[in-house]
């Protein structure tokens, strides 16, 4: 007669690999949150809504992005099919801080920014502008574009000012943080036609 094989018990190993991964599941995290970290208005009364404000043509620097993924700037179109996107931020960057305080360029105004004090902060509003058409992917890397250029622009006058870059600078040093934001604000109007 043949010998039988004794027979595992595989019982506790199931608990145990489901105690496991239950573990791994609760320490380890899943970071997938994506979007544009933007402030938003609060919400208000009608008689509490801002009046619209008539703004300087100089002030405006209007980008259109259309739904064949050319880019415009002020009307003229100097990227197509998000080629050289650099170029975007650089006009941005540009027009932002009009470092010979060009007659075509937004004008500045000064104004108390905290521990800063007096600083000459620039009235440029970004008009962003998207066809119905207009790929998601495209909006983003256009304000991802706005973005790269207000933070070189915040890291500069960081840097300056309190020898960090502005993202070193943490948030022991919130009255800094706030003064360099006051500064140099991200001004973006946003609209779809």
């Amino acid at each position: 007669m043949a010998r039988k094989t004794p027979a595992i018990n595989t019982g506790s190993m199931a608990d145990i690999s489901f105690l496991l991964l239950t573990f791994f599941l609760m320490v380890s995290s899943i970071n997938s949150e994506q979007g544009i970290m933007r402030m938003l208005p609060q919400k208000s009364n009608n008689e509490d809504q801002p009046k619209e404000v008539d703004i300087k043509e100089r002030n405006i620097l209007k980008i259109l992005v259309r739904s064949n993924g050319d880019i415009l700037i002020n009307g003229t179109t100097i990227i197509r099919n998000n080629e050289i996107l650099s170029k975007l931020k650089d006009e941005a960057k540009l027009f932002f801080s009009n470092p010979q305080n060009l007659p075509n360029l937004p004008e500045k105004k000064e104004k108390q920014c905290g521990l800063l004090g007096t600083y000459n902060v620039s009235q440029g509003v970004v008009e962003l502008t998207s066809d119905n058409g207009a790929t998601f992917e495209s909006y983003i890397m256009v304000q991802n574009e706005l973005s790269k250029a207000i933070n070189e622009l915040r890291d500069e006058l960081s840097f300056i000012t309190y020898g960090k870059n502005f993202d070193k600078l943490d948030e022991s040093l919130a009255d800094e943080r706030k003064s360099i934001m006051q500064a140099i604000p991200l001004n973006i109007k946003e609209k779809t036609e």
